[in-house]
């Protein structure tokens, strides 16, 4: 881990409250912008500031806790659920199910509505950021079941990369794994995490997908997780595929 990433290092507000799991830095910057922060008792306005391990930090009038160090935890996420913390239309999230004495956490990544499968949540917004970024190029796999009976040539165009509506998707690794009736099984692997890019690629080659489960996010695989369940990748694991001290 760089110098500037240890723990009691200076560093932007922002990030700090992203450290302790306040809210993304995004979403922080918003917090800033709005004079709910306060460092050492002055309210802020600009995310720009640099504070210290010494600096006391509060949000809406109460000192936020010492940033936890990076963890990070697998979840099984079933069908029927938002990864997003709240939802507009008032649909169940997935952080409504969480186990409790749980730290507040953010998801890597999304997984839609229909999706299931592997996703990975961590308590501290400089890692989401770092596993999200499509230069990490850590590879997504899927294994998708979808209406049709396609060869290897009618998926040929995916393999070396379409457009769709002015949006560039990278080529992706997929393979024929059974037909099974109308249906046919596929598994996916891509680099990047774009809108239902799965979906809408496949249907752009005539297949409608029916079931999509992600089954690992770089190294982290879903395995034998059930649905529902939650599992903290251990430290030391974390730490050799990450790179961290």
């Amino acid at each position: 881990m760089a110098e500037k990433d240890a723990p009691d290092a200076p560093e932007r507000i922002a990030r700090r409250l992203a450290r302790a799991g306040v809210a993304s830095r995004r979403v922080a910057e918003t917090m800033i912008a709005a004079g709910r922060v306060a460092v050492n008792g002055r309210h802020i306005d600009t995310p720009a500031l640099t504070v210290t391990a010494a600096d006391r930090i509060s949000v809406d009038g109460r000192e936020i806790a010492a940033p936890e160090p990076a963890r990070l935890w697998r979840y099984h996420k079933p069908q029927g659920l938002v990864t997003s913390e709240r939802d507009e239309k008032g649909r169940d999230t997935v952080f409504a199910h969480l186990p409790a004495g749980m730290p507040r956490v953010m998801s890597i990544g999304r997984l839609d509505l229909a999706s299931e499968g592997l996703l990975l949540l961590t308590n501290d917004g400089a890692l989401k950021r770092r596993l999200e970024l499509p230069s990490t190029g850590w590879l997504r796999k899927y294994r998708v079941r979808a209406r049709g009976t396609p060869d290897d040539a009618a998926l040929e165009p995916l393999r070396k990369g379409i457009t769709l509506d002015g949006e560039r998707f990278q080529p992706m690794r997929i393979t024929i794994d059974r037909q099974q009736g109308a249906n046919v099984w596929l598994t996916v692997s891509l680099r990047e995490g774009r809108n239902r890019e799965v979906r809408r690629a496949l249907e752009a080659v005539g297949l409608r997908v029916n079931r999509l489960i992600r089954i690992s996010y770089g190294p982290f695989q879903l395995l034998d997780l059930a649905p529902g369940a939650v599992e903290e990748i251990r430290p030391k694991a974390l730490r050799e595929q990450l790179g961290l001290k």
